[in-house]
């Protein structure tokens, strides 16, 4: 459980700089006056926040210690909203490789509870990515309508 230890601890912290990113995109936005897209990033932050809970919770369930590590200040200003989302989808593939080798690793250890805990994670990330690049492509067809991006920045604003 040591190596697992180890690098559930690094997972806890890719989650919590995967949130640090999206206040920081929450922030970006809100200046911007893309309020919904705002919205929509700081839906994203909190439930980053609850992947970093729920793996620390299993932790604390294994006997483990949770030690977390500064994060690092996140970039704070993307040329549009469209180059956002794309960073937003870039991440996501790589918090999903990230919870792929944790797989494995526990895959390699016959550690059972933890690749069973870790089946959510993968499907949730199917899920992150895919909705991320759905963004990303809508952003890309409204192009430079000012029009449709104001009323697609409205209907990211409804996500509760």
């Amino acid at each position: 459980m040591n190596k697992m230890l180890k690098a559930l601890n690094k997972q806890v912290y890719e989650e919590l700089a995967s949130a640090y990113l999206y206040l920081s995109m929450n922030t970006y936005f809100k200046a911007e006056g893309f309020d919904g897209m705002a919205n929509w990033m700081y839906k994203q932050w909190k439930e980053e926040i609850s992947h970093a809970g729920k793996i620390s919770e299993y932790i604390n369930d294994r006997g483990g210690r949770v030690e977390l590590e500064a994060l690092p200040k996140p970039q704070v200003n993307w040329s549009s909203p469209l180059a956002a989302f794309k960073a937003a989808y870039k991440h996501e593939r790589h918090i999903s490789s990230c919870i792929h080798k944790l797989v494995e690793l526990a895959r390699k250890d016959g550690d059972l509870p933890t690749e069973n805990m870790l089946a959510w994670f993968v499907s949730e990330q199917v899920e992150e990515e895919a909705t991320a690049m759905d963004i990303v492509d809508k952003l890309e067809k409204i192009g430079d309508n000012i029009s449709a991006l104001y009323m697609y920045d409205s209907l990211l604003g409804q996500r509760e």
